[in-house]
């Protein structure tokens, strides 16, 4: 799965997976050429794992649909949409349905993204921009929520280039990477500084797949790692810091990614994988 999931309640964030890294870290057509991506469609139930502090929710149950598809020569793309209804044990229930699509060239020097999330069946917000690497520097235009033209430093990175990144990092034995993110996320407007904790590879041994991964011949022999992203506002102030929220997750060096983990402080939500389609990939020309 990419970096983070996008948002709960709101665009907080895709994916289940999205975030970013230097790109000076190493060239990029090595790591394209490293790292075959595969295009697949997974559908991820949740439920609430923990509750404490001052939400206090009874219940969250939903799902999240991750769609991806496309090569390193004609980009990438990412149908995503999570549905979560949480209950208060008061008579109140929330019904959150977030709707986002992206692209992202395959080089990482462009970025498309596109948002609705609606509450209780009503449009909350929506975002729609695109950005683009030039000038050593990464131009990004908004549609919506209003009108916008900014710049962001050219070391932020885009999602899908973020996975290939951890990928990378956990295939050379590396441990932590710490990079700007920028996904179109929130308003559109923010950049988050995120924390990625790789853990050691995974022996199929010791952790038996009881999800739809087991038995797809697709996965078969791959690695996977355990993986944590976390997710800091760069606005707030220096010093320690809690990060507004992280993700937890399995990735295999293919991409795909199980046993997800959303924490968003008061509450944290389990995703586990109900259904997996392997899709074929078309190679580069």
């Amino acid at each position: 799965m990419r970096g983070r999931a996008i948002g709960f309640l709101g665009t907080a964030g895709v994916a289940l997976f999205a975030a970013a890294v230097t790109v000076a870290a190493c060239p990029l057509a090595v790591a394209n050429a490293a790292t075959p991506l595969a295009s697949h469609r997974a559908v991820y139930d949740l439920k609430l794992l923990r509750t404490h502090g001052k939400r206090g929710l009874q219940s969250v149950r939903g799902r999240i649909l991750y769609d991806f598809s496309g090569n390193a020569c004609e980009g990438y793309v990412l149908q995503f949409r999570q549905v979560s209804e949480l209950d208060t044990g008061e008579g109140k229930v929330a019904l959150s349905d977030l709707r986002a699509s992206t692209w992202e060239d395959g080089a990482g020097k462009d970025f498309r993204f596109n948002s609705q999330n609606y509450v209780n069946d009503k449009m909350a917000n929506g975002v729609d921009g695109r950005a683009d690497r030039r000038g050593g520097k990464v131009a990004v235009a908004l549609t919506k929520p209003k009108q916008a033209t900014f710049d962001i430093e050219a070391n932020v990175v885009f999602p899908t280039e973020h996975m290939r990144r951890i990928i990378e990092a956990a295939r050379a034995g590396e441990s932590m990477l710490e990079f700007p993110v920028y996904d179109g996320s929130e308003n559109g407007e923010r950049v988050y500084n995120t924390l990625t904790v790789i853990g050691r590879e995974i022996e199929a041994s010791e952790s038996p797949l009881t999800d739809a991964t087991a038995g797809q011949a697709a996965l078969a022999g791959l690695k996977r790692w355990p993986v944590t992203i976390s997710y800091f506002d760069r606005a707030s102030a220096p010093g320690e810091q809690t990060p507004v929220y992280a993700i937890s997750f399995q990735i295999y060096e293919n991409g795909v990614s199980r046993a997800l983990t959303l924490d968003y402080g008061d509450f944290a939500v389990s995703g586990e994988m109900s259904q997996l389609e392997m899709n074929p990939s078309r190679p580069c020309p």
